[in-house]
């Protein structure tokens, strides 16, 4: 599945993989640095029912939220981890076999960990404005 987004379609595009989560509680968010990662992120969990303040887990590593209907989720940035056994001391394997959502930016540093079947989405810059998102299912 490929779309294409750009902040002012950010919501509806998001929405379209809400779907998908019914058999996937987890997805990998694959991209460059700067490309959207965390901004689609956030427009996902809006639009699960995310109502909270929501940042990024850069510096924390993990971000937990809660949605409206009580669902859990967790935004997760292994960015400034080295590789997936600092990923498990940081919580990280624990938090993907919770059963509650585990959306993971950088996911391709800890693939050891990840579950058999999750959702890859890739994230490329067409232009200043524009994004292409791709998702795969694994």
């Amino acid at each position: 599945m490929q779309l294409l987004f750009s902040l002012d379609n950010i919501d509806s595009v998001a929405k379209e993989l809400i779907p998908f989560l019914k058999n996937f509680k987890v997805v990998a968010f694959n991209g460059a640095m700067g490309v959207g990662k965390t901004t689609f992120i956030h427009a996902l969990c809006r639009q699960i029912g995310v109502t909270g303040n929501m940042s990024s887990p850069t510096y924390s590593i993990i971000q937990q939220y809660k949605t409206t209907s009580d669902l859990i989720i967790n935004h997760i940035d292994v960015y400034r981890l080295k590789d997936a056994d600092e990923a498990v001391q940081a919580g990280v394997e624990d938090a993907i076999d919770s059963g509650d959502f585990c959306f993971i930016e950088w996911a391709e540093k800890i693939t050891n960990i990840l579950p058999f079947h999750f959702i890859s989405v890739f994230i490329e810059l067409v232009n200043h404005a524009e994004r292409n998102l791709v998702i795969k299912f694994k």
